[in-house]
């Protein structure tokens, strides 16, 4: 008789949820277990420390299969993504060799930006581009979408392609509401739009109805808030154009989302996933005559909201995670937004970069072999209906109120975006959302005057959501480095660039954690930071101080020690220059009633107190 194999860790008796619970609540030693452990998202949910099969036993989304309605692991039986390109280009001239140069590269989609969309613009632009094999996306004015459209179906019916030919033209008169708070007239909206897909009808391939939720992710929206509003605009043009006598699947055919993806990893991941279920089950509301209509096509691009222009090549590390979590998520195409976008027109290197960080996606980790690689991940699967919950209650909301173009029109979207960046900056204020090189360890000898004078010789006007090109009634542009960006060009423009230094004391461990920690707050306004290994008395680091020229003398020393020690140096140092306590010990009402008023810790909103500082450094 065969001996029975033993399973794997059958050995092992099963462990309950509330088992493992007791176990952590122990380990806490009496602290709250959701106080401690459980997070609150700023997309209006919960998260859990650990998540287990009963987590996601009663989901209906785990039942699907990818290429299954309603598409929540992919609308492909594939992950083999479109690596794009945007093409930066003077002349169609140029653009055409820098095509055709990048598809040699591992480029097999290409975007173009028209400003001349006649017949000889679109073959110079396509000229030896084999269509059968490249996606081709474009965008213009959507005055001139029309006639980009004509052209563009001319020529892919003469060049016999019009069966095969995949691409896009982003038609979004949602721009102009959203961008500077002027309404679109619903009706000019419907007709353009059926005068375009007129044009388009003998190319079923090409897509021209855009929603650019991009936008609303560069403006600081939060990833409900896009995946919400997205819901909403596409909505709105399956509404809009079927009650105008279009049918659902000749309008949802024809939409693209081209969404934004932040450095949040899970939640993106979770984003695009519940983006494909929703939209699938908005689609079947309208009855659609096939069932492809109701898969999204969806284009990602890597956010310009979190991009530094100072430590700029931490921007790969952020992008290179959001391209991975559009990736994973399964989209159809990837922008990588280049590192030094924030300041200068893309070079050829940083283009460069930006393409082989999708490769190495592709070629080393064969992200594109694996469909839907995070199905059945216990944390995913929740975060997807979470965010999908969230999501939805917005979708509906902008439903009550008339639909996406009403509230676009009304200001609504505009306002509700506006408040959730106001929110995040103050939060990168306060270091609750960290920004690696720009309000957390800066390279404090870095300087960036130059970059910002080849920012204002170089970068065009694209309303892409670069700073400087701002309407009080439109969305917000600023990036969320922008305040503290702000803060170092101060510093770097003054005739005196402030000293800060650390006056270290007393016990050691303290002394030099609380160093480290006021050397990278003030660093954060650019200022030099003198570091020291310890004095023996506070007079003896105030003389080194001033014989260093210091502004500031930061007192670092443990909470028990600061009631002898600050009272000493501050009397001592008379005045001569700034003076700091690190930390907020428990004697601070005692210190502040000796005149000592100036305090860095981890509830400061390190924003504004540099800039207080640097009102007072600056400007004497």
């Amino acid at each position: 008789m065969a001996e029975k194999k033993e399973k794997l860790f059958e050995q092992f008796p099963p462990v309950s949820t509330a088992e493992w619970k007791a176990k952590v609540e122990a380990d806490l030693k009496g602290a709250p277990f959701d106080k401690k452990l459980v997070w609150r998202t700023n997309e209006g949910f919960n998260v859990q420390p650990m998540y287990r099969l009963e987590d996601i036993e009663d989901l209906a989304t785990t039942n699907s299969l990818p290429g299954e309605y309603p598409y929540l692991r992919g609308t492909r039986t594939d992950n083999d993504w479109l690596v794009r390109q945007e093409i930066i280009a003077e002349t169609p001239e140029e653009a055409n060799r820098i095509a055709a140069d990048v598809l040699t590269k591992g480029v097999n989609s290409l975007g173009f930006k028209v400003q001349d969309p006649t017949a000889e613009t679109v073959a110079t632009l396509l000229n030896g581009i084999d269509l059968t094999k490249v996606e081709v996306n474009f965008s213009c004015c959507i005055k001139k979408a029309l006639p980009l459209a004509q052209a563009l179906v001319a020529y892919v019916k003469e060049n016999g392609c019009a069966d095969t030919f995949k691409g896009s033209i982003n038609f979004n008169p949602f721009k102009k509401p959203l961008r500077k708070g002027e309404a679109f007239e619903a009706d000019r909206l419907v007709a353009m739009s059926c005068e375009l897909l007129d044009a388009v009808k003998d190319v079923k391939g090409l897509r021209v109805l855009g929603v650019d939720s991009d936008m609303l992710s560069n403006a600081g929206a939060y990833i409900y808030q896009e995946l919400g509003y997205a819901l909403a605009w596409g909505a709105s043009w399956l509404t809009l154009l079927t009650e105008a006598g279009r049918s659902a699947a000749e309008v949802a055919n024809r939409i693209k989302f081209n969404m934004g993806v932040s450095s949040n990893f899970f939640m993106e991941l979770a984003k695009f996933r519940a983006a494909r279920m929703l939209w699938a089950q908005i689609v079947a509301q309208y009855k659609p005559e096939c069932d492809c209509a109701a898969k999204m096509v969806a284009h990602a691009t890597t956010s310009r909201f979190n991009q530094t222009l100072y430590d700029a090549h931490v921007n790969l590390l952020r992008s290179q995670t959001e391209s991975m979590s559009a990736a994973l998520a399964g989209v159809d195409s990837i922008t990588v937004t280049p590192f030094d976008a924030p300041f200068k027109t893309p070079d050829e290197f940083s283009e460069r970069i930006a393409r082989n960080q999708q490769h190495l996606l592709k070629e080393e980790s064969h992200l594109d072999k694996v469909i839907d690689p995070a199905g059945g991940s216990y944390y995913v699967e929740t975060l997807t209906v979470a965010i999908a919950k969230e999501a939805w209650k917005l979708f509906l909301d902008v439903e009550d109120k008339g639909g996406f173009l009403a509230c676009c029109n009304d200001g609504d979207v505009q306002k509700a975006v506006r408040e959730s960046a106001e929110k995040r900056h103050t939060d990168v204020a306060k270091r609750k959302e960290i920004l690696l090189g720009t309000n957390q360890y800066p390279n404090v000898n870095e300087m960036a005057a130059d970059k910002i004078v080849e920012l204002k010789g170089s970068l065009p006007c694209t309303c892409s959501g670069h700073d400087g090109c701002e309407n009080a009634a439109g969305l917000p542009t600023k990036r969320a480095s922008s305040d503290f960006e702000d803060l170092r060009l101060a510093t770097e423009a003054a005739a005196h660039r402030p000293k800060v230094f650390m006056l270290t004391i007393g016990n050691l461990a303290m002394r030099l954690a609380r160093a480290q920690f006021s050397g990278n707050f003030f660093g954060c306004a650019g200022y030099e930071i003198i570091d020291n290994l310890g004095f023996n008395t506070v007079e003896e680091g105030v003389d080194a101080a001033l014989e260093k020229g210091a502004d500031i003398v930061v007192l670092c020393s443990s909470d028990d020690e600061y009631a002898e020690f600050a009272p000493a140096a501050f009397k001592y140092l008379d005045g001569r220059a700034e003076f700091v306590v690190a930390g907020a010990p428990a004697c601070m009402d005692d210190l502040k009633a000796q005149g000592i008023n100036d305090y860095v810790h981890v509830r400061c909103n390190v924003l504004e107190t540099l800039r207080d500082f640097n009102n007072r450094l600056l400007n004497k």
